[in-house]
């Protein structure tokens, strides 16, 4: 009879403390080394951005701004936030997380948060009133029906004895204009009246300008932030920390290949590593090899090209077999190091000069239907129609790159001459000379 897929360990099985070998733990322990799926929350696992968190904890602390932190999706927001709560629920503050989504509404969005703040920190109420030993909170002071922003900043302007901070991610995805213009409001209104409570949201580059469109007299009280790409240095140790936590480790090749993939992104590095530690668990080892990289990168590129539109996956297909494989690649590699855009000289850069380029861009526009012209911003600024297709791309140019050449990694100096290769793949333009 043949042998299905089973899976490694069980339901109940937490850390791997059950588990008989080395290996087993090991597997156990992988899936919370490295977690591509879901955001960094324990601060032990969090590396680098110490320049970023310093900044975001003193523009809220000294300066008392509201904050809008912008970035590509996986370059690791979601997990900034959750280690800015951790932090600043260890200074006192007291601090609500939400999410937002494609249907909020203000009102409840904040009547929510509101429900959740006691009736202790509002300075007309005594400690010991009979409202506060009730267990009352700030929502009970709402009135009934819709909530407007003055409403909520009126509660909010009479808090005392602590300071709020809330954490609003995923704000790109709240697609009410309605929405979007009261948080605008309240950030006008809380700074206004010195109010002890302050936002800090997540999302993308327009979100900031489309704030400020709203009401431009708060550009002075909103610090627009971008979570930049991680710097080899602060990949490494990530995958420093994992390697901690499961008892895995990425010999030097390995972490070449990782670190030149992962182009700087947290996303791409979590989910190479996790990969690259299964494929060497199902071999019975404990140490990855550059071939186990190659092997989840491969994988990688697999799962993402699920994630990819038809039409996307068509139009690239299409692209691909007209010789643009390479081209395509650094291009979305060149957008995954600038926030999901990129600028005429880059493509300049991988293609050729002045006309070169903009035929280039032209073509891919109108023949092709991968890139659009971003709209918010000035000067000639291109993104690909659809979120994900630049990782998509990348991974796709890496994992054929390291394939073909994989025979050239045996031993080279850290970083080997084969990544360096690759990594100044983007700057070389004599047609032919780039794989496809």
């Amino acid at each position: 009879m043949r042998k299905l897929p089973a899976f490694q360990g069980t339901a109940g099985d937490l850390g791997g403390a059950n588990r008989n070998t080395v290996l087993d733990r090991a597997r156990s322990n992988l899936r919370h080394a490295f977690t591509p799926a879901r955001p960094i929350s324990k601060p032990g696992m969090f590396a680098g951005r110490t320049t970023v968190l310093r900044t975001l904890i003193q523009s809220i602390e000294d300066q008392q701004l509201h904050v809008v932190i912008y970035g590509e999706r996986g370059i690791g927001k979601t997990s900034l936030l959750h280690i800015l709560d951790e932090i600043a629920r260890d200074a006192r503050y007291i601090v609500r997380y939400s999410s937002c989504g494609e249907d909020v509404e203000f009102s409840e969005f904040f009547r929510a948060i509101m429900r959740d703040i006691p009736l202790l920190y509002h300075s007309d109420f005594a400690p010991t009133s009979e409202d506060i030993e009730k267990g009352g909170s700030l929502a009970d002071l709402l009135p009934d029906g819709q909530v407007t922003v003055a409403d909520v900043s009126d509660v909010f302007a009479k808090l005392s004895s602590t300071r709020v901070l809330l954490l609003l991610d995923e704000f790109d995805r709240a697609h009410a204009p309605s929405f979007r213009r009261s948080i605008a409001e309240l950030i006008k209104n809380l700074s206004d009246r010195s109010v002890r409570v302050q936002l800090v949201i997540s999302g993308v580059a327009s979100n900031l300008t489309e704030l400020i469109e709203h009401i431009p007299s708060i550009r002075r009280n909103i610090l627009g932030l971008q979570v930049p790409n991680m710097t080899d240095a602060e990949i490494h140790e990530l995958i420093s920390n994992g390697e901690a936590v499961c008892g895995l480790k990425y010999d030097a090749a390995a972490l070449d290949a990782i670190t030149v993939v992962a182009h700087g992104s947290p996303y791409i590095a979590s989910l190479i590593c996790q990969l690259a530690g299964i494929q060497a668990l199902d071999r019975n080892v404990s140490a990855i090899e550059y071939a186990d990289v190659i092997e989840a990168v491969n994988r990688a590129y697999g799962e993402l090209e699920q994630r990819v539109s038809p039409r996307s996956r068509f139009s690239v297909g299409k692209a691909q077999s007209a010789g643009l494989s390479a081209r395509l690649g650094l291009l979305a590699r060149a957008a995954l190091h600038t926030g999901g855009r990129f600028e005429l000289s880059q493509v300049e850069a991988i293609v050729g000069e002045g006309a070169t380029g903009h035929a280039f861009i032209s073509s891919l526009i109108s023949d092709y239907g991968l890139l659009q012209r971003a709209t918010d911003v000035p000067g000639e600024v291109y993104q690909f129609v659809e979120e994900g297709v630049a990782v998509y791309l990348w991974m796709g140019f890496a994992t054929r790159y390291l394939s073909n050449n994989a025979n050239h990694t045996a031993h080279h100096d850290t970083p080997s001459e084969l990544l360096q290769i690759l990594d100044k793949a983007s700057t070389r333009r004599e047609k032919g000379s780039l794989p496809r």
